[in-house]
């Protein structure tokens, strides 16, 4: 397995992964992204998000969508893990993982002061795995929204 920074010949499976995680999270109906915006916002001089995909013989098998918030209180940027998805045939296989610690390595390229990512209350695998890296929720903060 690889882990590596996505091609704009990925756009097509990357965005068939998310919107499949749109669909695994309930908001497919929500979902307006489409393959040009990848495209377009996730590459150039002033891309808004990144992509590491994981690469195995059979194609690409996980992503992790992140993009970077530049430093605040301490003058180290902090990177967000904004969508985990690996293929239902790829899982249990350390897909996820990898691509976490792919993540992790990148952000602390960046000096990063930290990785940080949301997780469904009930989305019990995908907090074990993040537990089983080492992460823990968050004692400081609780995550809110304001619907616009």
């Amino acid at each position: 397995m690889i882990i590596r920074p996505f091609t704009p010949a990925d756009v097509p499976v990357v965005w068939g992964m998310m919107r499949d995680l749109a669909v695994f999270e309930g908001y497919i109906d929500r979902f307006r992204v489409t393959p040009q915006d990848v495209l377009t916002h996730g590459f150039g001089p002033q891309s808004r998000f990144g992509v590491l995909v994981a690469e195995q013989e059979k194609g690409l098998s996980g992503m992790a969508v992140h993009y970077t918030i530049p430093w605040t209180f301490d003058l180290r940027p902090v990177v967000v893990l904004k969508e985990l998805f690996v293929q239902p045939a790829a899982r249990g296989q350390g897909v996820g993982q990898a691509l976490v610690r792919g993540l992790a390595e990148h952000a602390a390229s960046l000096g990063a002061s930290a990785l940080r990512w949301t997780v469904l209350p009930d989305n019990a695998p995908a907090q074990a795995l993040y537990a089983g890296l080492g992460g823990r929720k968050d004692p400081d903060w609780d995550h809110w929204v304001l619907a616009l």
